[in-house]
């Protein structure tokens, strides 16, 4: 058997960290099983739906490095949902109901304050056909469900949670088809994955109920059934749900420099039993992706972890992985001097104005002004080679008694303008002879 996943967003929205998440799993179980993810548009909602959407998405994907192997749109497919609905309604197991909206939302509210769920009656079935011909002089069209078996539980083994059951008869029956003959999710969705060949659907836990119903409708159309994994939902760091999650997403993550290594490092694996650790490649975590170590805890996402996560990818990063995103005249050797002071690869454009100046140096203490004349005099003898920090505090140190802080900081001061920074062994070389000296000046 090929494993065959898909991603399913609706073009009517950007992606967010949810969605980013269950892409990334479906794709990484598709590459583990050597198998095909599929990227499917779910734009059935053609007024919701939205071109410029659709392309986000695929941008975010491709940005996050999650390659599809084909797409497909909802919209092109609308004369196989046609098909397979009039083949369903022919056998019995759609129904078409003229309630109203408001009519439905009365019901429920009396079977909710009755204390029972508000599970649709089925009245639709009850209906004469002079009770449907006085709903179609009104001019009322009706929308249609999908009738479901209340004769066998709904069972099946869930790659996370486990054994699931459901009661059919505690379900409503879903509509699937809208009055004006638009579709909803449900039965598209499986008529999608049916005719695609999908093989696993996973997904979050808040569709656990969908995946109940769904099990009848790929029945209904003699279909095998995928196998289901439903993980747990991301919360906010403070435990709850947030609706900050739902806007959290790659145009975020891009404008504040993260690495699409530290997005994937971190929802590869929250909400599992393996270590969170800084990835620089994908392929670790599609060999160590498994279902056994995803449980049914909530899955914390934490925006604090992910910074101290991409700061780690970022310290490992090579020069030649990032060059292109660096400040023009910015080699090899001012890369590996400077970053290990980054928290984002766009931070390496602050140190290297550091390094080209000028800089904005406070004025030196009284104290430190006879040191730093010293400094410059010492300097402008010296070889100025790759040791000349070593060589500069160590005739300093011998010259003046200083040692330590009173060595070391009055220094940095004067050449960067900062009290902290990379190490100056590396970064004095960089600066070079003229500008150090210029920044040494006595009086300066």
């Amino acid at each position: 058997m090929i494993v065959i996943t898909r991603f399913a967003p609706s073009p009517t929205g950007h992606l967010h960290v949810g969605n980013i998440r269950a892409a990334l799993h479906n794709w990484l179980w598709a590459r583990k099983s050597g198998g095909r993810f599929l990227l499917r548009l779910d734009d059935t909602d053609l007024e919701r739906s939205r071109a410029d959407y659709a392309a986000s998405i695929r941008a975010d994907l491709q940005w996050l490095g999650l390659g599809w192997d084909a797409e497909e749109k909802q919209s092109d497919r609308f004369a196989l949902y046609e098909e397979k609905f009039q083949a369903l309604k022919a056998a019995g197991h759609v129904y078409p109901a003229y309630e109203t909206q408001q009519e439905l939302e009365l019901r429920r509210k009396i079977l909710l304050g009755r204390g029972l769920p508000p599970v649709y009656d089925r009245a639709a079935l009850a209906l004469t056909p002079d009770q449907i011909a006085a709903y179609e002089a009104e001019g009322r069209t009706p929308h249609w469900r999908f009738k479901m078996d209340h004769d066998q539980p709904i069972v099946w083994t869930d790659l996370i949670r486990g054994e699931q059951r459901f009661d059919p008869k505690l379900l409503s029956d879903p509509v699937i088809r809208r009055a004006d003959g638009s579709w909803l999710y449900m039965l598209p969705s499986v008529i999608d994955d049916v005719d695609m060949g999908v093989t696993h659907v996973l997904r979050g836990e808040d569709h656990v109920s969908n995946t109940a119903t769904q099990i009848q409708m790929f029945v209904a159309l003699g279909a095998p059934l995928p196998a289901f994994a439903h993980e747990a939902l991301l919360t906010g760091s403070e435990g709850k749900l947030s609706k900050r999650l739902g806007s959290l997403g790659v145009a975020h993550f891009r404008e504040i420099g993260l690495e699409p290594m530290a997005i994937a490092s971190l929802l590869a694996r929250l909400g599992s039993s393996q270590p969170i650790e800084p990835f620089t490649s994908l392929t670790p975590l599609v060999d160590s992706f498994d279902f056994a170590h995803f449980g049914r805890a909530p899955a914390r996402f934490d925006e604090a972890e992910l910074a101290a996560l991409n700061q780690k990818i970022v310290h490992q990063l090579a020069y030649a992985e990032v060059a292109d995103r660096l400040p023009d005249g910015m080699d090899a050797a001012a890369w590996d001097a400077i970053r290990p002071n980054l928290e984002t690869v766009a931070g390496a454009a602050d140190w290297w104005r550091v390094v080209t100046g000028p800089v904005d140096a406070p004025d030196a203490a009284q104290e430190d002004r006879d040191f730093l004349a010293a400094a410059h005099r010492i300097l402008a003898e010296a070889r100025f080679d790759a040791d000349i920090w070593r060589t500069l505090t160590g005739a300093l140190k011998e010259e003046t008694g200083r040692k330590g802080k009173a060595l070391f900081l009055p220094l940095r001061r004067a050449l960067t303008g900062l009290d902290h920074g990379p190490d100056m062994g590396l970064l004095l070389p960089l600066i070079g002879r003229d500008a150090a000296l210029a920044r040494l000046k006595p009086g300066v």
